[in-house]
Formats: C-alpha cells, sequence, structure tokens
C-alpha cells in the first residue's frame, strides 16, 4: 500500500452518511461568511469525493454538497441584507480581505446576478460574494435562482474531479507496482545510450581536433 492508497483507504472505509455528513459541513462552513477562512471546504470535498464508486453515490453526495453550499450562500446574503455596506468594515471581512470584497463588488458591477454564479468558482471571492450582493440591493429571487445553478454546478464539477482523481490514483498505482521493473530497465537503457552517444561525440571532437592541428603543422612546413 502506498500513501496515495492509504489515504483512500481511509476516506472509503468511513461510513456513507458519516463521510457525506461531514462533507457537507464542511462546504457549508466554507461557503458562509465568517468561517470561510477556517474551513477547508473546498479540500476535504475533493478527498471525499474520492470515496465515490458508483453513481447513486454519486447524486447523494453531490446533492447535499450543493443544498449546503446554496444554504452558505443564504446565510451570507441576508448578512449583507441586513448590514449592508457596513459589512466591508466588519472583522470578518477584513479577516477575508478587503480587496476581495471590492472584486465582488466590481463583478457585480459589471455582470450582475451572473458574478454570483462566476464568483462560485473564485476561492475566497465565492464566500463574499453573497453578503456582497445582499449589500447592492440585488432582489432575492434573482440571487437564488443563480446561487442554485452555482452550487449544483460547483457541486458537480468538484464530485467529478473527486471521483476521477480517486480512480486514477488507484489506477496509477496498480499499474506501476506491476510494470516498475519495466521502468527501471527503460531508465538504465536510456541511460547507457546517453553515456555511449556522449563519448563518441567525444571521440570524434579529439579525431577532428587532432585533424585540424595536423593539417596546421603541414601549413607551417610548407610555408617554411
Amino acid at each position: 500500500m502506498t500513501f496515495i492508497s492509504d489515504i483512500l483507504a481511509v476516506v472509503g472505509g468511513l461510513p456513507k452518511p458519516l463521510l457525506v455528513l461531514v462533507t457537507g459541513a464542511l462546504v457549508l462552513g466554507e461557503c458562509t461568511i465568517g468561517l470561510g477562512f477556517l474551513v477547508p471546504g473546498e479540500s476535504g470535498l475533493l478527498i471525499a469525493s474520492a470515496a465515490v464508486t458508483d453513481v447513486g453515490f454519486f447524486i447523494l453526495l453531490a446533492s447535499v454538497v450543493a443544498v449546503c453550499a446554496a444554504v452558505g450562500d443564504n446565510i451570507g446574503f441576508w448578512l449583507g441584507r441586513r448590514y449592508r455596506l457596513k459589512m466591508r468594515e466588519t472583522k470578518v471581512v477584513r479577516k477575508l480581505g478587503q480587496k476581495h470584497w471590492d472584486r465582488a463588488g466590481e463583478l457585480l458591477c459589471k455582470w450582475g446576478v451572473g458574478a454570483v454564479l462566476v464568483a462560485r468558482f473564485l476561492p475566497v471571492v465565492r464566500t463574499l460574494m453573497p453578503a456582497a450582493a445582499g449589500a447592492s440591493g440585488m432582489s432575492y429571487g434573482r440571487f437564488l435562482v443563480s446561487s442554485l445553478i452555482g452550487a449544483i454546478t460547483w457541486s458537480a464539477t468538484h464530485v467529478s474531479i473527486g471521483w476521477a482523481a480517486g480512480a486514477s490514483a488507484k489506477y496509477i498505482e496498480e499499474t506501476l507496482g506491476r510494470a516498475s521493473w519495466v521502468l527501471v530497465v527503460v531508465v538504465l537503457l536510456v541511460g547507457v545510450a546517453v553515456w555511449y552517444a556522449k563519448r563518441r561525440r567525444s571521440q570524434r571532437a579529439a579525431v577532428a581536433s587532432e585533424a585540424s592541428s595536423d593539417g596546421a603543422l603541414e601549413d607551417v612546413e610548407s610555408a617554411a
């Protein structure tokens, strides 16, 4: 067992309900303003997704993650609606970075409700965007639709990546385990070929240098 296989085995060995619950909680924490800088939701989601082995569990995990992400967005939206522009000066926003708050505002001015969807794929900004949308006076109906679409898309994309990465890691390790001796032979052959090529090049250079020296000597003798 290699390091990657050990991690995947531990994650895959967790009870499925517990795995879904923990992953959903991580995502909810990351998508909720005030907790986004403390909770590694995206990393946890990718690791948990590596344990996906069938379509049924994929749909379950992706659905729970999408709901949790949308709930986190809604919390941020209503906080923004409550405190408006005062949000920028709060300790939470200063901790996350006021430049990210300003970037969220710029995206809202440029793209409107589309910014809520785009920001879902931008680290940190996705935590602040719902509050910025609420503070900007965006209607809740428009925000909710865009938030749900973004949450579903983001969830399905990341669960798919985690699933594919987990399957690929297992396949690669299994293949390398069977073919490691082939890799060793190939490396040795390449090393020998490089050494031989360098040796032949040095020999040709030495012969050419010797011939050049003999030619120069003959010219000198002729001139004399």
